[in-house]
């Protein structure tokens, strides 16, 4: 005969010794019930393309976030399936496979891509398709001008980004700043960003240097940079952070002015691999890479999950580095979707009005469903209000040297729209 719960823990507690060995917060729950049809999380994950190196830490992490679900109660008590396309880095096939998330699989909720481009093509389609989605991709438009009240956000954008470093970076690196990124939707809207609140601060800026997706060689963009330049800002992923990095290096820029951006150009790169390339560069972090920073239990047991070393985050068995900055943005949405389904009593979609309004304002405490730390979604413009470090590198290491804490950010970038009042 199967023992009751009650009867377990009476059983556990009295033997003493025993009973610490059995650790309910983080174990899967020995008596985990699902029952009932799935709720369905979509995910438009970039699993190849440009950004795989990304896409492939994103998977995991809601492969990891889903299975601890059922095996811990499910959502609300229902199993929970997880069904992932590839965008391939593409925006028109990133739109289309949201549509099939959606209208093949019936998804009920939908994590979507870390490419800006993705995105913001998806944004509308979400809207259409009466469907919660919550993209990873930094550009603030998604949740800005562009925005609707399906779409939330839980990690950072390039308005929230500014705000944490700009003055900063104006006051300790150089006051006369060049933009150079790569030709999206992303890049654009850091340099939208970052340029009022500079001339604002009395820093000049230069014209910005566009430099196109598919270019290998950035020598040719580089060499437009101006000689009076006191703070280059570069906005590129993978290959072309690579280029940014090594050739900017060799040009000799990296002795005449500070080099400066967000994580992102460094993410899921380890700056041993590139030779030293970015010794010296300031980032941005949306949280820590390296664990001395934010060494807490949650945090080390969701590093545990990932397999990763405590310094350069690189995965056991393979040379992978974790894309620490953004990872845990799709493992913290599949819980904030749990959050607002049981808060709400969501059981269809005919019920994510009531899941929307739920998640409008939540607010959530660090914990192992939120690793990264304290933090809450605004209702009106439905951006994350979290946590910033400002960090370098330094011997081939990333090194926090400050916290910016959300609540000293919040005030320096109000909401500019409310979704709330539009309809359903």
């Amino acid at each position: 005969m199967r023992a009751s719960r009650r009867k377990f823990m009476k059983t556990a507690l009295a033997a003493g010794v025993a009973a610490p060995a059995v650790n309910l917060a983080f174990a899967p729950s020995l008596f985990a019930k699902t029952s009932g049809d799935p709720i369905i999380l979509g995910h438009q994950c970039d699993l190849t393309g440009g950004i795989s190196s990304w896409g492939y830490w994103l998977n995991k992490a809601a492969e990891e976030a889903c299975r601890h679900l059922n095996e811990n109660d499910g959502i609300a008590g229902r199993p929970v399936k997880l069904v992932t396309e590839d965008t391939e880095t593409n925006p028109p096939t990133g739109a289309r496979k949201f549509r099939a998330l959606v209208q093949r699989h019936k998804a009920d909720f939908v994590l979507g891509s870390v490419h800006s481009g993705i995105d913001l093509a998806t944004v509308p389609i979400a809207r259409e398709l009466k469907t919660v989605y919550i993209p990873n991709g930094m550009a603030a438009e998604m949740t800005g001008k562009k925005g609707n009240r399906y779409t939330f956000r839980v990690g950072s954008d390039t308005y929230s980004q500014a705000a944490a470093g700009a003055e900063w970076a104006t006051n300790n690196l150089g006051n006369e700043w060049t933009f150079i990124f790569a030709d999206y939707g992303w890049g654009w809207s850091h340099y939208n960003e970052h340029k009022p609140i500079l001339e604002k601060l009395g820093a000049k800026v230069n014209d910005p240097i566009a430099v196109p997706l598919d270019a290998k060689d950035l020598l040719p963009y580089l060499a437009k940079v101006p000689k009076s330049t006191t703070q280059l800002y570069s906005i590129f992923f993978g290959s072309q952070s690579v280029a940014l990095y090594t050739q900017s290096k060799s040009m000799g820029l990296d002795k005449n002015m500070s080099r400066y951006s967000v994580l992102c150009t460094h993410e899921a790169i380890s700056p041993k691999d590139i030779g030293g390339a970015s010794e010296g560069v300031n980032l941005l972090e949306y949280h820590p890479r390296m664990l001395q920073y934010k060494d807490t239990p949650h945090n080390a047991k969701i590093r545990e999950i990932m397999k990763v070393d405590p310094v350069d985050a690189r995965e056991e068995g393979s040379n992978r580095v974790l894309a620490g900055s953004h990872y845990w943005q799709v493992w913290e949405s599949v819980f904030f979707i749990k959050k607002a389904v049981e808060a709400s009593g969501w059981q269809t979609k005919k019920d994510t009005p009531d899941f929307i309004q739920a998640l409008e304002g939540m607010e959530v405490k660090e914990s192992f469903e939120h690793p990264q730390g304290d933090k809450y979604i605004r209702a009106q413009d439905h951006k994350a209000v979290i946590n910033f470090h400002m960090s370098k590198v330094e011997n081939g290491e990333i090194h926090v040297k400050h916290q910016i804490p959300a609540a000293d950010l919040a005030e320096h970038f109000p909401p500019r729209y409310d979704f709330t009042t539009e309809s359903f």
